[in-house]
């Protein structure tokens, strides 16, 4: 599982480097978030614009970091495709999530 992270002020910023979260992969997700997510400040971003599908068991992972963060943490999420918006949707989870249309521009990578 590819994962790229880097901190910026009091957010872990994650960017997922794989176009699948999927049965196949997703406990190597959420075991992979697990770590970074030890050392991350207040609030956690997974830029997911490269991911173009996600199952049940790839929803389950990203709401298993979720409750790992705990309650003083935040998980949000930026840059969803078409098809990982709808699964979000269908499941009313894009309630339970700040979903961002793409990663703000202060957490952009610089140049």
């Amino acid at each position: 599982m590819n994962l790229y992270a880097r901190e910026l002020a009091d957010t872990l910023v994650v960017e997922v480097g794989e176009d699948r979260i999927d049965a196949a992969c997703a406990i190597q997700f959420k075991d992979a978030m697990r770590e970074l997510a030890g050392r991350a400040g207040t609030r956690v971003l997974i830029d997911m614009s490269r991911v173009r599908f996600l199952d049940s068991s790839g929803l389950g992972a990203v709401v298993a970091v979720m409750k790992l963060l705990g309650p003083d943490r935040r998980l949000e999420l930026a840059g969803l495709t078409p098809a990982v918006d709808k699964v979000f949707r269908l499941t009313r989870m894009d309630s339970v999530f700040l979903i961002h249309p793409d990663l703000p521009a202060g957490l952009r990578e610089a140049g």
